[in-house]
């Protein structure tokens, strides 16, 4: 009986051994030799950069050539004795990622740097990015760490996904996008925006003729209105709870740093904050979506999401519930974040440019003669979408469009192998004077008086929405709802900087105001 026990616990240890050992092999290959052979591919093609270290890549070098940028930006504004910077600079993008600015100018503007694990080739040349946005094959998704380490704020949707499972859910949701059905969302959006500007008249008048608004909440809560209205026929008090915790989420999100291995028995503080406020958004949507499902059956982007997961097959291994619960979350954040931090954005440059804030006003006048916009209106506010455009080339809310290759795929004679992470430089791209002029940096709204292919060099360097196969769907309904919410606070009010706004953009997974956007603001 004993040599049987000893013989068993001997099998066991070495079952225990063996796992260990097959466990610590497969973290080696992953963490060590997977990332090694990738670069070396790239390497022999001639594409260079930095010197990862062992298992945080190049986050060391990041991190130091950040707080070098950073000191230095401080010493500057304590030397002239500076808390608020009067000239507005949006030269940004080499403030907040300084250290992809420097690795441009030591390797061009193709190399390669890794984030932990994740291996990434920076697509900076132009004829590249062109060839990119051609590419239809499936062989080009979404990069697996968004799905991985993002997950909780984006699932597995439209947003993140990658081949048939994409192409599946592009067929569903697309369509609900279209302009003929933007256009009959028009009045909704119409209808949010007075209401909201009714509460802003009233503290107007309450404090005087002159009331200081810090307008980023407000302009949250708009959108979240017109998103829960238009698409799912809610309204935001019945999302806000989900709303709010989703902007906790990604506050929280947007301070972790990729790439590093996480285990699920080392769980760090964050990692269960996260972990628990993805239940808690996840259980919500899927109340909201019985209660709506229950009281109507609308054909509505609701309704064809569910319909959708009910025809996934065997395109993955999604339940009908994480298909349906996945997808609206990318439809809450683009709807909610984007659209907001745009509108934010835009009129933070018209009360910073009071030139451009009366030519947008007296158009926004001409065109609705006292009246509310309609579709006619809207579609040819030439003026309007000038500064909308010049906003999303300063102040594009994702900083770059990430790509990857999901098989070994060819551009500009570069064979990309599979498992290498694409980041296209959407913002460096947008200010890039070679392509923009000498006024890159300037917000300058004329540039496209004649249309994107007027105002760029290459067309291909405008990409605020993303581009090609996977442009974002939701496009047209961002530019109307951004008109829309112009238009009318143009038509009702006249506003300027606050002396207290700080500018200071920030990456927050979007770029957003740090200290948001406060404005003196009153009544035309």
């Amino acid at each position: 009986m004993g040599e049987e026990q000893n013989l068993a616990a001997k099998i066991i240890v070495s079952v225990l051994l063996g796992g260990f050992l097959v466990f610590g092999l497969h973290l080696y290959d992953s963490l060590i030799l997977k990332p090694k052979r990738l670069r070396s591919k790239l390497q022999k093609q001639g594409i260079r950069g930095p010197s990862p270290s062992f298992l945080l890549g190049n986050i060391p070098d990041m991190k130091k050539i950040h707080l070098k940028v950073q000191a230095a930006a401080e010493t500057n504004i304590s030397k002239h004795h500076m808390k608020n910077v009067d000239h507005i600079s949006h030269a940004w993008p080499s403030t907040i990622f300084p250290y992809l600015e420097q690795w441009r100018h030591e390797y061009g503007p193709v190399f390669m740097f890794s984030i932990g694990s994740i291996q990434i080739l920076w697509a900076g040349d132009i004829e590249m990015v062109k060839d990119i946005g051609l590419c239809t094959s499936l062989n080009l998704g979404k990069p697996s760490y968004i799905t991985k380490e993002r997950g909780a704020l984006v699932g597995q949707g439209i947003a993140s996904s990658s081949g048939t499972l994409w192409a599946h859910q592009r067929k569903i949701i697309a369509p609900e996008f279209y302009m003929d059905k933007v256009k009959g969302m028009l009045s909704l959006m119409v209808d949010c925006t007075t209401s909201m500007l009714r509460a802003w008249e009233i503290r107007i008048e309450n404090e005087g003729g002159i009331a200081d608004i810090k307008i980023d909440k407000d302009l949250r809560t708009l959108s979240g209105d017109l998103i829960s209205k238009a698409c799912f026929g809610s309204n935001y008090l019945e999302g806000e709870e989900i709303f709010l915790k989703f902007r906790t989420l990604q506050k929280i999100m947007s301070k972790t740093t990729l790439g590093i291995p996480k285990f699920r028995f080392f769980r760090s503080k964050i990692d269960r904050q996260i972990c628990k406020l993805e239940k808690e958004i996840n259980s919500m949507i899927v109340r909201v979506v019985k209660q709506r499902t229950e009281t109507t059956h609308e054909k509505d982007l609701l309704q064809m999401i569910l319909e959708g997961a009910k025809n996934t097959g065997d395109l993955s291994d999604l339940s009908p519930d994480k298909f349906i619960v996945d997808n609206c979350k990318t439809i809450y954040i683009g709807g909610y974040g984007t659209v907001a931090i745009t509108a934010s954005w835009s009129l933070m440059l018209l009360a910073a440019y009071p030139e451009w804030q009366a030519r947008a006003r007296a158009e926004v006048l001409e065109m609705c003669k006292g009246g509310l916009p309609d579709a006619n209106a809207i579609r040819n506010m030439k003026t309007l979408a000038m500064v909308i455009q010049e906003t999303l080339r300063l102040y594009p809310p994702v900083p770059a469009v990430t790509r990857a290759a999901v098989q070994d795929i060819k551009f500009k004679d570069i064979l990309i192998p599979e498992g290498i992470d694409i980041w296209i430089p959407v913002a460096m791209l947008q200010q890039h004077p070679d392509l923009w002029g000498p006024d890159a940096h300037e917000f300058n709204p004329e540039r496209f008086s004649h249309g994107i292919s007027g105002a760029c060099k290459i067309p291909q360097a405008f990409i605020p929405f993303g581009f090609g196969a996977r442009v974002c769907v939701g496009q047209h309904l961002a530019m109307t709802e951004l008109k829309v919410m112009l238009c009318l606070i143009l038509s009702k009010f006249c506003f300027s900087l606050s002396p207290t706004y700080r500018h200071s953009p920030v990456d927050r997974l979007f770029i957003e105001p740090e200290h948001g956007v406060r404005l003196h603001m009153r009544r035309v």
